[in-house]
């Protein structure tokens, strides 16, 4: 007789794995960070503005999923270690545009192998990690029009 409950093991809760794995992968980029003094939300900001030059506090939010109260301390954080610059808009006193400075540019360089070191520590195949990434995609945007 299969268990009535099966579906509230802890192993079959999708929300629970997709938590731990993503601690793990953390973990894994915390050791590979370290060489460029920066920490995992810190390395996600430099990796949108290695790609955008340019955004405003809000683009940024937005595309990160984290709100200004989070965001705000972190760039400020970023821009007294020398990685970025705050500047206010002059049309509007409300937005704030971000950009890197050279030597957050120079960290670049730095960080080039690290996507891939962490693809191997997965340990998937090319086409199993585009299977992933596609179904958390699909995923984040299910869930994202769902709080909208």
């Amino acid at each position: 007789m299969e268990d009535e409950f099966e579906q509230l093991k802890l192993e079959n809760q999708i929300c629970f794995l997709l938590y731990a794995a993503s601690r793990e992968m953390t973990k894994q980029y915390k050791t590979l960070l370290e060489d460029l003094d920066v920490t995992y939300p810190q390395y996600l900001v430099l990796l949108l503005l290695w790609e955008h030059e340019s955004l405003t506090v809000k683009g940024m939010g937005e595309k990160l999923f984290l709100d200004s109260g989070t965001l705000t301390p972190m760039l400020k954080r970023m821009e007294e270690q020398g990685l970025l610059v705050r500047e206010r808009s002059i049309e509007d006193q409300r937005s704030v545009s971000v950009t890197l400075t050279s030597q957050g540019q120079n960290l670049k360089q730095k960080a080039a192998g690290i996507p891939e070191r962490i693809l191997s520590l997965a340990g998937n195949t090319d086409e199993e990690n585009k299977v992933l990434q596609s179904s958390l995609l699909r995923l984040l945007n299910n869930l994202n029009q769902t709080f909208d």
